[in-house]
């Protein structure tokens, strides 16, 4: 057997065209079955196929091609022998008298030409709910197995793999249309998108559970699939304003933690080391989705964290500017943990008293009740005002809260410089 290229460049190869087409060929390939697990069964002897036969003729120049070649050709004899029977299996419904990817039009009645559209939207269609959301959406999406999807989320494998069955099921069952929405129901359907990705990076950013601060693998997943949704629709400027925001936040990952594993906040951190093509690309994006009218609630988070992004040091931080941003996203986006960052930033514009006044008046509130950040804010305020007693009990209440080691280590920090 010749073998043009070695086993590790092609096992590098299939490894990149897992991680960068996976996607592209499944969505592919479900137009053939309409069965999301027969898709991807063909898109899974694919890639499997390619270990074998790359190394056997090299890597092909177009892999992703290659790849959706061989997918649909196995589903294509799939469907050939399903036999009879499977005709009344429920199967993904294809509404042929609608819009395809080809032929679907945005906002401004350019053609939307991906299929993977078609992936996302059905992963994120309303009748699912958000767990289940969430899960498809790694499963399919981003290719993991359903052990890393469970690992992701911190369920046994068998709970994992019932939940993304009865999702699949669901979708079956219910015949929910595997089909781009039409352009008037895309930015809500876009918005439950968006609405996942983001859980998908804050879950990965400060991961809420274990050892590490950071999940890299879901905040890379989650860049990834914004970066998609960004070349599939470039002209939704909320899609702009979500990556922006990430770009802008995970820029700082790097200097989130000292070489001992320690917290560091953001006026220890080494500002030398933030990742300046991000910020550069962030800030570009922002600006473009900043000229939407309303902004959306992530441009406006996006804009919040480029005042961080762009202040050469903590002293030089624009405060002022980043409530004034806050009110704007409370207005237009109210949430209490919204509130709550305002209240945070005001501490630092107005001093501590004014910030604590603020966060004191969202302690009623109910969707905060068990929220870990709302003491370990409030502990924050106090030790600044010299109500150390206050800030002890504060401290210590956000440490129940707190699952995290990482943020645990930094708490239990805090109280013992107070004397607790």
């Amino acid at each position: 057997m010749s073998d043009p290229a070695g086993a590790s460049a092609v096992a590098a190869a299939v490894a990149d065209a897992h991680r960068r087409e996976w996607a592209f060929v499944l969505a592919a390939t479900v137009r053939v079955t309409r069965d999301l697990d027969v898709a991807e069964e063909c898109v899974q002897e694919a890639f499997a196929a390619a270990l074998t036969d790359w190394r056997r003729s090299g890597v092909p120049t177009r892999p992703g091609a290659w790849l959706t070649t061989a997918a649909r050709r196995r589903a294509l004899n799939v469907v050939r022998h399903r036999g009879v029977e499977s005709r009344y299996l429920p199967l993904l419904v294809e509404e042929e008298t609608l819009p395809g990817p080809g032929d679907a039009l945005d906002d401004e009645g350019a053609p939307i030409p991906d299929d993977r559209l078609r992936l996302v939207v059905t992963c994120c269609h309303p009748a699912l709910d958000r767990p289940a959301q969430v899960a498809l959406t790694l499963r399919l999406l981003c290719g993991l197995s359903t052990a890393e999807v469970a690992r992701a989320f911190l369920v046994s494998e068998p709970t994992m793999a019932a939940r993304i069955t009865r999702a699949k099921k669901k979708i079956a069952v219910a015949r929910i249309p595997y089909r781009v929405p039409p352009a008037a129901e895309l930015p809500e359907r876009v918005d439950a998108v968006l609405s996942v990705v983001h859980l998908l990076f804050t879950t990965g950013h400060t991961t809420p559970v274990g050892d590490e601060l950071v999940r890299r693998d879901l905040v890379e997943r989650s860049v990834e699939l914004c970066r998609m949704l960004r070349r599939l629709l470039p002209r939704d400027p909320a899609v702009a304003g979500l990556l922006a925001l990430l770009l802008l936040t995970d820029a700082r990952r790097e200097t989130r933690t000292a070489p001992d594993g320690r917290l560091l906040l953001l006026e220890e951190q080494d500002r030398a080391r933030w990742d300046r093509a991000a910020i550069a690309e962030g800030v570009s994006l922002v600006r473009e989705a900043l000229r939407a009218r309303p902004p959306s609630r992530y441009a406006l988070q996006a804009a919040i964290a480029a005042v961080h992004a762009e202040s050469p040091r903590w002293e030089d931080t624009d405060w002022r500017e980043v409530v004034a941003l806050y009110d704007v996203l409370v207005r237009l986006w109210p949430s209490p943990v919204v509130a709550l960052n305002r209240a945070v930033a005001v501490g630092f514009a107005s001093g501590p008293a004014a910030g604590l006044a603020a966060l004191d008046a969202l302690s009623a509130e109910p969707q905060l009740a068990g929220y870990g950040y709302l003491p370990a804010a409030r502990a924050d305020l106090l030790r600044r005002l010299g109500r150390v007693a206050e800030a002890r009990e504060a401290y210590t209440e956000a440490l129940l809260l707190t699952q995290n080691a990482v943020e645990r280590a930094f708490l239990e920090g805090r109280l013992r410089g107070t004397g607790g």
